[in-house]
């Protein structure tokens, strides 16, 4: 159980990563994905990243600019514009069906007007899941120093089901309506490189 702790990644570095030792038992046609990041980077960061065999973003959750977070799907992805936070964490979830393609995505608990994307397409099973990075290509490849996340990340959660407003604002509490497929209170991690567990 992971409450009251985060994640501290100190530095920029091309290796240093939270790995998530947990994966979903079938192909996903729905799925949500929580978590909250304190940071002052300015450039681009990559938050959680989900690749499979057939693409290294398969499920992709990054900041493209301090005030636009961006959503991949299955290799295609969609923006967010939100307010330039003033050295705040934010807690930001993204949920995806494939039945219609609609995304969802709030931010601090609030949210967007819902988009499109990818209708119809299976996210694979087989993943690898990291936090603080994400690999250049398919699974198997490396990571880039200028994509990684410099701070603080916790409250990490991801289902096989969509999400409701009170889910995210259950989940931003740590107390999730549905059971996770991993998340922040039975966390399944292994740190590679300079990574820190902290209160």
């Amino acid at each position: 159980d992971l409450l009251g702790s985060v994640f501290v990644f100190p530095h920029e570095s091309q290796t240093s990563h939270v790995l998530v030792r947990a994966k979903p038992e079938q192909p996903l046609q729905n799925f949500s994905v929580c978590l909250r990041s304190f940071t002052d980077l300015t450039r681009p960061y990559s938050l959680f990243s989900y690749s499979t065999e057939q693409h290294g973003s398969d499920i992709l959750l990054r900041k493209a600019k301090p005030n636009v977070y961006q959503f991949f799907v299955g290799g295609k992805s969609l923006s967010f514009t939100v307010p330039r936070s003033l050295a705040g964490s934010e807690h930001v979830c993204a949920t995806w069906e494939s039945s219609t393609g609609i995304v969802g995505f709030w931010f601090n608990g609030k949210p967007w007007p819902r988009k499109g994307l990818q209708k119809g397409y299976t996210v694979g099973n087989e993943a690898s899941i990291v936090l603080g990075q994400r690999r250049k290509e398919r699974s198997g490849g490396g990571f880039e120093a200028q994509q990684c996340f410099v701070g603080e990340m916790s409250s990490v959660y991801m289902w096989d089901t969509g999400i409701s407003t009170s889910g995210v604002r259950s989940a931003m509490h740590n107390w999730p309506e549905e059971t996770p497929i991993f998340g922040w209170r039975n966390f399944p991690y292994e740190i590679v490189g300079e990574v820190y567990l902290k209160p």
